[in-house]
């Protein structure tokens, strides 16, 4: 089922990417670029809405169920654990705690000597 929910989530995401490719913007004629088209353009009225616009809407739909899906799938997942624990060390294989009083330290050459006050 993963595996499914998977395709239809890149399969989406390609569909969200080329739509919004072949959008054609506001104000993206020649004269925009010189500031002939541009001042009602940013915030002026939209138009109806078309048909590339629709589909946008309804892939970003599906590719924002699918992503949910999948975290929650991925959350949920038994056996696994997170990464965290999955990692790190059981407490039989710990590096053994050491006594200070135990270990001889060698002295240097360059151990410092007394500093006079």
């Amino acid at each position: 089922m993963e595996k499914i929910i998977l395709i239809v989530h890149i399969l989406a995401a390609a569909a969200v990417i080329g739509l919004v490719l072949l959008q054609h913007g506001k104000g993206a004629d020649m004269g925009a670029a010189f500031g002939s088209g541009a001042s009602g353009s940013l915030f002026g009225v939209s138009g109806s809405s078309n048909v590339l616009s629709k589909l946008t809407a309804v892939f970003v739909a599906i590719f924002f169920v699918t992503s949910l899906t999948l975290a929650f799938m991925a959350s949920h997942r038994s056996g696994s654990g997170s990464v965290v624990k999955a990692t790190s060390a059981p407490a039989s294989q710990a590096v053994p705690a050491v006594d200070a009083a135990k270990v001889d330290v060698p002295a240097t050459e360059n151990a410092p000597k007394d500093i006079p006050n």
